[in-house]
């Protein structure tokens, strides 16, 4: 087919892109924002990328156009599309038809975690020999791009919560029909299109009534919410924690931060499995590492196989990444843009050895972007030793009663006996911290766009 994808630099888009490229289709992409690593990776492959958004930007004689869930009514190529009556579809629809019927479909889901547990469990199944396709929101540095067609029966999705299309408000993972569904947690998110948790409960449920009665759902079980669904779960299901407070099936203890990463017990059902490690840092990691062990144990992966592999995964792109040191200041970056996230690699950060710990905020997602996380946002990022706000991406997509206040956010981390500035532009943001950062610092910048190449600009500043 001639498939042509609008919003083709979304991290889904981009690696569907791939996948078609890989099946010998004829692939096309637009976009309006067009950044790395989905814009390099789609350069790596030869595929075409127009931008901005424009009528023409859709081959005429396109058999197939994908329209990503970013785009709306008014859009121009969606009214181009429309007024042709050219076929159109949704990335998940296509997914699922073209890549995941036929195969043991594997959907990793849940608020937070999604796409390291989606890769670290392509990696496991991977270094046992088991061939599996993949499709992740990221980049897992072991592979280098985000998608893997695969030949073994696996084909492992992220798949989350968001709706699929102007024309489709189902959320993208009933898509998926899983077989085997990893849920590590659920929270409220997304409050463009969810009014509160009871409604992002609702489509976490929709997910659990697609699973087979033969399938598998594994899940986290400190969350909450997420206990709260499991009983009407209609297939087997396994859970996991970490430590001693929950009856897991899975279960992670004497956990053990170090310089190249973390060791902790495993326990299956009370049995000892023995010690693990992990190269990644956090608890979070931990949590992550037991829902991809459960789930490659299910698929047929010996525990020693585990044990090998795991220590071994090298993490994804924009999960905690070491973008650079210069002048001894460490530079990381990190994709969180939920108040649990950013609390959570805040803490992994603060278990490294260290000088100070400096966070810089992009509000980006609609859901950061709004008064609704302001104060929790507050409590999370009181666990560095200064914060710097940047302006929220694009305010006015967010009604202004709605709309987050960077100096009310700074206000607040203060109160809270935090030390926050607000900084206009990455440009103020960069001369200011370059002389002020020392040896030994270590400067996350939490975004999950490309918060106009900010991580470059301060390690030349400090090379400078």
């Amino acid at each position: 087919m001639k498939v042509h994808l609008s919003g083709a630099c979304g991290t889904a888009m981009a690696s569907l892109a791939g996948l078609l490229h890989e099946r010998g289709h004829q692939v096309s992409g637009s976009d309006q924002d067009v950044y790395p690593p989905m814009s390099t990776q789609l350069e790596a492959l030869g595929i075409p990328l127009r931008t901005p958004y424009a009528a023409e930007n859709v081959p005429a004689d396109a058999d197939l156009v994908v329209i990503g869930n970013v785009l709306s009514r008014g859009n121009p190529e969606v009214e181009a599309v429309l007024d042709r009556k050219q076929r159109l579809t949704s990335l998940p629809a296509l997914l699922a038809e073209e890549f995941l019927r036929g195969r043991t479909s594997v959907v990793v889901a849940g608020t937070h975690g999604k796409t390291t547990t989606a890769g670290l469990l392509a990696f496991l199944l991977q270094r046992a020999g088991l061939d599996p396709g993949f499709l992740v929101g990221g980049v897992p540095l072991d592979f280098g791009r985000s998608f893997r067609l695969g030949g073994g029966a696996a084909f492992v999705i992220e798949g989350d919560e968001y709706d699929s299309a102007f024309f489709d408000k189902r959320p993208k993972f009933v898509h998926y029909r899983p077989d085997l569904a990893i849920v590590g947690n659920v929270e409220f998110d997304h409050a463009d299109i969810y009014a509160d948790l009871e409604a992002v409960k609702t489509a976490f449920f929709r997910l659990l009534s697609v699973i087979p009665r033969r399938g598998l759902l594994v899940a986290g079980i400190e969350s909450p919410a997420l206990r709260e669904l499991l009983p009407r779960a209609f297939c087997r299901v396994e859970t996991f924690a970490v430590g001693p407070e929950h009856a897991a099936d899975w279960r992670a203890h004497d956990l053990r931060p170090g310089p190249d990463g973390w060791t902790f017990r495993l326990e299956r059902r009370g049995r000892d499995l023995g010690e693990f490690r992990l190269g990644l840092p956090g608890e979070h990691n931990v949590r992550n590492a037991l829902a991809a062990l459960a789930s490659a144990a299910e698929l047929g992966v010996e525990p020693e196989r585990l044990r090998q592999a795991l220590a071994a995964f090298g993490g994804v792109k924009r999960r905690l990444e070491l973008r650079g040191v210069a002048r001894g200041v460490r530079v990381y970056d990190d994709f969180a843009h939920h108040p649990t996230a950013v609390r959570e690699t805040l803490r992994a950060l603060r278990a490294l050895p260290g000088g100070r710990l400096i966070a810089v905020f992009e509000p980006r997602s609609y859901t950061s972007r709004t008064r609704v996380f302001q104060d929790a946002f507050s409590r999370a990022f009181v666990l560095a030793d200064e914060v710097v706000v940047a302006p929220a991406f694009q305010p006015g997509r967010v009604p202004e009663p709605q709309r987050i206040s960077e100096q009310e956010l700074v206000v607040a981390i203060q109160a809270l006996g935090g030390r926050a500035r607000f900084l206009p532009s990455v440009a103020r943001i960069v001369e200011t911290l370059g002389p002020e950062l020392r040896e030994g610092d270590r400067l996350v910048v939490l975004s999950n766009g490309g918060f106009d190449g900010i991580h470059e600009k301060l390690l030349s500043a400090l090379g400078a």
